[in-house]
């Protein structure tokens, strides 16, 4: 009798675990993804190798040097910021420009119509941490 009993009460359990839907699983999430391509990736930057750049102008003056990339939740556009001004990291300032204004040329990051007075004169920018 205790035999049928067990065997009867994992029958239940059984059929209880693996016949009932599962709803705590939340709804379904579809994710959409597109495709890339890899060979026009391959001409890319990596922000390593552009953060610490030199930053010139179409005269190959030094405006500025990109100190980081920030993509915000909203644009999912990548702005630079750049470090102007100072010497050796002493009395710079931080300024932001949009990332699609940088041109590379011969390797090198190019802020046409750039010079270190107009890029001082824009609103300072500052990390909140």
């Amino acid at each position: 009798m205790i035999r049928s009993t067990q065997i009867l009460a994992g029958a239940f359990i059984l059929t209880a675990a693996f016949g009932a839907p599962a709803f705590s699983q939340g709804a379904p999430q579809t994710l959409s993804l597109m495709k890339v391509d890899p060979a026009s990736l391959a001409t890319g930057y990596r922000t390593s190798k552009v953060v610490g750049s030199t930053v010139l102008n179409e005269a190959n003056e030094k405006v500025g040097t990109i100190d980081d990339l920030i993509v915000t939740p909203n644009d999912k556009v990548p702005f630079a910021v750049l470090s102007v001004g100072g010497f050796l990291g002493v009395g710079n300032k931080y300024v932001v420009v949009p990332f699609s204004a940088l041109e590379v040329r011969d390797k090198k990051m190019v802020l046409p119509g750039a010079t270190k007075e107009s890029l001082k004169s824009l609103p300072e920018f500052s990390y909140v941490h």
